[in-house]
């Protein structure tokens, strides 16, 4: 099978490594306005690079580019595909009607490994749009590294990256902010923990973080909430206390 990554970065790299898991010969291509990031891609999977104009097609192409330019990328390169589209740009609800309009009589699946590449394996969700034997192939691939592929919907996915990605980042984010040096010999378990979550965090690339609070709009709901908190007498402080503990 041979497969275009749109996109040399984390999660094209990983993506492309990833589908070689499976039974099935797979020849990875990268294109990426970075020819150097591209090179190394490619080199990394002992893949090639191809303009991102070029006119040659492939059984599936897998767009790996960041949430704001997925739906651009896939209206570009969906006539690549023969058989199969791809998204792994870390939404679901845009890229997935944008993959239907683009191409409609090929298979279109759109994943999203809730780890970093480093961190695997782990789950990763798929919105199955439309099955074939390609998008079976990818997933079982997935599955042969130690992947859980788990199925959901676009609205479901996004729904729930509200509060596993933006509202998380976001409240851990504030605390960052917020929070003043202290000697180790103070820490609690909860507050080493938010601090270790702090380092994981920050140790990230900015502009992957800030896509995603544009996307899932999620710091504003922790501002309000933080606000409520610090608002509330002890009678609304124990309302709130016992609120967030039902959520969990």
């Amino acid at each position: 099978m041979n497969v275009l990554v749109v996109g040399a970065g984390a999660m094209g790299r990983w993506f492309a490594d990833a589908v070689r898991a499976g039974p099935d010969e797979v020849a990875a291509a990268f294109a990426d306005p970075d020819d150097a990031a591209a090179t190394a891609a490619a080199e990394a999977v002992d893949g090639r690079t191809v303009p991102l104009d070029t006119d040659e097609s492939f059984a599936a192409v897998c767009i790996a580019v960041p949430i704001p330019v997925a739906v651009e990328a896939i209206d570009t390169h969906a006539e690549k595909a023969e058989d199969a589209l791809v998204d792994v740009t870390g939404a679901a609800a845009d890229p997935v009607a944008a993959m239907r309009e683009a191409a409609p009589d090929r298979e279109r699946l759109s994943l999203h490994p809730l780890f970093a590449p480093e961190n695997e394996p782990g789950n990763v969700a798929a919105v199955v749009d439309a099955a074939g034997p390609t998008t079976d192939t990818i997933q079982d691939a997935l599955q042969a590294r130690g992947n859980t592929v788990f199925e959901t919907t676009a609205a479901e996915h996004d729904r729930v990256m509200e509060t596993v990605q933006a509202k998380a980042h976001a409240a851990i984010l504030a605390f960052g902010l917020a929070a003043d040096p202290v000697p180790e010999q103070f820490q609690t378990p909860v507050s080493a923990a938010l601090f270790d979550l702090v380092e994981q965090v920050t140790d990230g690339d900015p502009r992957v973080y800030a896509d995603i609070q544009t996307a899932f709009e999620g710091a504003s709901d922790v501002a309000a909430a933080a606000e409520e908190i610090a608002a509330a007498d002890d009678d609304g402080f124990g309302a709130l206390y016992s609120d967030a503990g039902d959520r969990r």
